[in-house]
């Protein structure tokens, strides 16, 4: 898959191709069946190749300074996930004042028309762009019909499985991380959500209680889970370029017990006494063993914890 970025990005000479425009954060089960369509209308169409637009800095963040959402996937994994449902290029642009700017009938005729020749459009129903949001889908279809494009707006994809309808949404799923439920996020996004970052040196209390612990600087505006300990799989690079996933109990939170002021992610690889640190790695919940508690006794945190590891064992049907 080509990355490009900038509005420059497009490599000259691009032919005709089926773009998809969107954040993408979580690429969830949403966002996969709206790539998958592009992806499906691209080879309707006679092979195109399939470019996914997407921003950085978040838009809200441009619009609202210091209200960027939690994140749910870097760029870097945002890309390695399109790239594995088919998509040829991603084109990364720079969210800034001035492009917030352009009015929507730019944005189409410039990137759109101009720099990757579209064929076809795919969106969803919600999506707007242009100056104030003031472009939707009808404005594209209208801007489509003026420039020889087809526009496709998708439907919300939904669920009822858990008991209620659900309308999958990066907002849905950066609430289900907060509260803890890191089982509903899983299921929004089709796989366990994942934290990302570089182990750092930690107060090393784990090793003294025969728990080390891998302790993880998440990535800015990271969505990290709502205090707790959790189950969940120590993930990082394998020696054949794939992932390397090791089971792992994970406690987020202060260290109540210790009387701690700095909210942590901390990791315990099960049946691994490897050092960790200086590593880039990610976390994936799969689910929640617990809240966080202040227990009165090293001993009593240590029972806690003995079980923890059990329950971590059983969820990840170890």
């Amino acid at each position: 898959m080509q990355r490009w970025r900038g509005r420059d990005g497009v490599p000259p000479g691009w032919g005709r191709c089926v773009v998809t425009i969107g954040v993408f954060d979580g690429v969830h089960r949403g966002h996969q069946q709206l790539i998958g369509r592009a992806v499906e209308r691209a080879r309707e169409l006679g092979d195109l190749p399939t470019v996914l637009i997407t921003f950085d800095p978040h838009p809200s963040e441009v619009l609202r300074p210091g209200s960027h959402p939690a994140q749910l996937t870097t760029l870097t994994r945002r890309a390695e996930l399109v790239a594995g449902l088919g998509v040829d290029a991603f084109w990364v642009l720079p969210f800034t004042q001035e492009f917030a700017h352009v009015s929507p009938a730019e944005f189409v005729h410039e990137l759109l028309v101009d720099r990757l020749h579209a064929s076809a459009v795919v969106v969803g129903r919600n999506f707007t762009y242009g100056y104030k949001a003031a472009g939707d889908v009808a404005e594209l279809e209208r801007l489509g019909q003026r420039f020889g494009f087809e526009a496709i707006g998708l439907d919300l994809v939904a669920d009822g499985d858990r008991g209620r309808t659900v309308t999958f949404s990066s907002t849905y799923i950066r609430s289900s991380i907060a509260a803890g439920d890191v089982e509903a996020a899983a299921d929004a996004l089709g796989r366990p959500h994942r934290v990302e970052g570089v182990v750092v040196r930690g107060d090393q209390r784990g090793r003294e209680l025969g728990y080390p612990t891998a302790n993880v600087a998440a990535t800015e505006h990271a969505a990290i889970p709502a205090d707790g300990v959790y189950a969940g799989w120590f993930v990082r690079p394998g020696p054949d370029g794939g992932e390397q996933r090791l089971p792992t109990a994970v406690s987020v939170g202060t260290n109540p017990t210790f009387s701690g002021q700095v909210r942590t992610v901390e990791a315990f690889v099960l049946d691994h006494s490897e050092d960790f640190y200086g590593q880039r790695v990610g976390v994936d919940f799969v689910g929640r063993v617990r809240g966080m508690t202040r227990f009165d006794s090293i001993d009593e945190l240590v029972v806690a914890m003995d079980g923890d590891v059990a329950t971590t064992r059983e969820l990840l049907g170890l």
